[in-house]
């Protein structure tokens, strides 16, 4: 198989294709970020030569394009999260590469018909969703990640073959746990005044208006974490370790948490950097559990 990853990231992608065993004739690529591009060079150093630039420069872009029989990408989200009050939906300068994606899909359909085709994006409102669906002809499958993951995580597939939803392997926090004495905090040191219980973890009310943001949130172990984030990662994963105890988040567990393999992202010196890195990809397995409806077509 030839597969064109856009939007490439740390290459969640290729680890996915790889933990379904599906085999690779060529890997390209595209991505401009350098640190996402260090770790897919360190963690595959084959696909080096395939890796394409700048996804606004395709048309110059000296591939066959007949050759490509998977095209996989998830566009930037940043306009159309949920988590964005002002959020601009496909007008904003990141997310309108949505139809970048659409655009190198058509060119590859009009060489072959036959392309097969997987794009991810967070789960945007109504009208964004009914025109991403319009425009590339389908409409998305939804999966949240808490399914073979410890996180919640929904996130919108688009895909041209078959499904289901993956079995629940009831993974919690404490499944993934790496290092309980990774910076730990106590309450006082860090935050302050009313902390109340919700679900599986605790809100601190920090304003006093009854307004809480990620970062004041703390996980209980026996529940699910949040979804690990790109933007200030490391001041929104928290773990509780007993009462009136609290810690940071270990980039391992980040990984984890997106089932990537222990120290896939180590070549980065920052821990922070790290665990953006991570919440900027996939979870590999929610990936891996889609590409095994191509085994038996390929």
């Amino acid at each position: 198989m030839n597969v064109l990853s856009l939007f490439d990231g740390i290459s969640c992608g290729r680890v996915a294709l790889e933990r379904v065993g599906i085999k690779i004739d060529k890997y390209y690529s595209s991505e401009v970020n350098q640190d996402s591009i260090l770790v897919a060079n360190k963690n595959y150093p084959q696909d080096k030569e395939n890796r394409l630039g700048d996804v606004t420069k395709w048309q110059e872009w000296e591939i066959d394009w007949s050759s490509i029989d998977l095209l996989i990408g998830g566009s930037p989200c940043q306009g159309l999260s949920r988590a964005k009050t002002n959020r601009e939906n496909l007008e904003d300068f990141r997310s309108i590469l949505f139809y970048t994606y659409v655009d190198i899909l058509n060119h590859i359909k009009t060489v072959n018909p036959d392309i097969k085709f997987l794009l991810e994006n967070v789960k945007p409102n109504k009208e964004t969703l009914s025109i991403m669906n319009e425009v590339i002809g389908i409409e998305p499958f939804i999966i949240n990640s808490n399914l073979v993951s410890a996180q919640n995580r929904i996130r919108c597939y688009w895909f041209n073959w078959d499904t289901i939803q993956p079995k629940d392997k009831g993974l919690v926090i404490n499944d993934i746990v790496y290092n309980d004495s990774y910076k730990v905090f106590y309450e006082d040191e860090r935050i302050s005044k009313t902390k109340i219980k919700t679900k599986n973890y605790l809100k601190w009310d920090k304003s006093g208006k009854g307004y809480w943001s990620q970062q004041d949130r703390a996980y209980y172990k026996n529940g699910k974490m949040c979804t690990v984030p790109k933007a200030h990662p490391s001041d929104k994963l928290n773990i509780i370790i007993s009462d009136g105890v609290y810690r940071r988040c270990h980039p391992i567990e980040a990984e984890r948490l997106q089932t990537l393999p222990d120290n896939y992202t180590s070549c980065i010196k920052s821990n922070s950097k790290r665990i953006g890195l991570v919440g900027d990809g996939w979870t590999v397995d929610v990936i891996a559990h889609i590409l095994k409806g191509l085994i038996d077509i390929f």
